[in-house]
């Protein structure tokens, strides 16, 4: 059965922490992966699965940056990884599954945003290449832990950006059309949800289960390619250049902003369920494709199973990578 694309009470809210969520989760034994685990949320996010007993693996492109960031927390294991590169993401997979033998949580939390033009060695849009191809990839090259865990969860992170453009499937990678970092962004966070529409679908018979997740807006990071008079049409900082902290209307600290991506990979309120879009620390509303207002519900592009399906075979093709058949 199919999980609803609608609130199912879960009791959190805008304001809820990574903290409050994890509070009485056990996972001692688990291993968990957090991509970009060492900067704003997902430096969040390793704190809160550390914090309920969790070994937590930094997949990180910065090794010295990741250290530093993640200060005295040595038990932290941080490994190489350029999700812009095939051979890197193989590598990583590699050395991980001669580590470990299952892997519990995987939260796909690096990611780029409204960057120049640039290109991967494939040709690929750099973008969409890093916050969706290259995490398909290390899915499908880990997929073996994910199955042996028998409960597995992946966690995408997607945004309310996914309003900003659907996948263009017959210009994916703006040969013909012109470029804008904007819907490349957009197009690039439909493809995470999607993602998880997918993974979910193929995974729920192996106990996979994949989520997708808006974090709400929280100044990162993220936003190092940004213009100063971008960053202030995102209204996410006052004019002193500080935090504006206001969760019912999308703005949140790093560690609100955590929060749904820790709901998504440990609450037990969500055993059973998958393939959903979170926002909040719950399930999103389902909105009309117009629905211009709403940061915190999913329109029908970033949940369409037909474009999930299709997206992941064209992600197939534009990887090489495949789960085991």
């Amino acid at each position: 059965m199919v999980t609803a694309q609608k609130p199912i009470g879960s009791g959190f809210g805008a304001s809820t922490t990574a903290a409050e969520v994890i509070k009485g989760i056990d996972l001692t034994g688990k291993i968990a992966i957090v991509t970009g685990g060492y900067s704003g949320i997902g430096l969040e996010t390793v704190c809160a699965l550390r914090s309920a007993g969790a070994t937590v693996i930094v997949p990180a492109r910065d090794i010295a940056k990741a250290k530093l960031n993640l200060g005295d927390m040595t038990d932290v294991l941080v490994d190489a990884i350029d999700l812009l590169d095939s051979a890197s993401i193989d590598a990583f997979a590699a050395r991980f599954l001669s580590r470990f033998d299952k892997l519990h949580i995987l939260v796909n939390n690096a990611g780029i945003m409204a960057t120049p033009l640039v290109r991967d060695e494939r040709g690929n849009e750099s973008q969409f290449a890093a916050n969706h191809l290259g995490h398909f990839q290390l899915v499908c090259r880990l997929w073996p832990a994910l199955v042996r865990a028998e409960g597995a969860r992946v966690v995408a992170l997607s945004s309310y950006a996914h309003r900003r453009a659907g996948i263009d499937f017959h210009d994916l990678n703006f040969e013909r059309r012109e470029y804008n970092p904007w819907t490349a962004y957009g197009q690039s966070k439909t493809a995470n949800a999607l993602f998880a529409v997918a993974l979910d679908s193929i995974g729920k018979p192996h106990g996979v289960r994949a989520f997708s997740v808006h974090p709400g807006g929280i100044a990162t990071d993220l936003q190092r390619h940004l213009s100063k008079s971008e960053i202030d049409s995102l209204d996410i900082l006052d004019k002193s250049g500080k935090p504006i902290i206001d969760p019912d209307n999308n703005r949140k600290t790093p560690q609100q902003g955590a929060a749904t991506s820790v709901w998504c990979a440990t609450s037990p309120q969500l055993d059973g369920r998958g393939g959903v879009y979170c926002a909040d620390c719950e399930i999103a509303q389902a909105l009309p494709s117009d629905e211009s207002t709403n940061m915190h519900g999913v329109r029908p592009r970033a949940t369409d199973p037909v474009a999930a399906g299709r997206l992941w075979q064209l992600s197939e093709q534009l990887t090489g990578a495949q789960l085991p058949r």
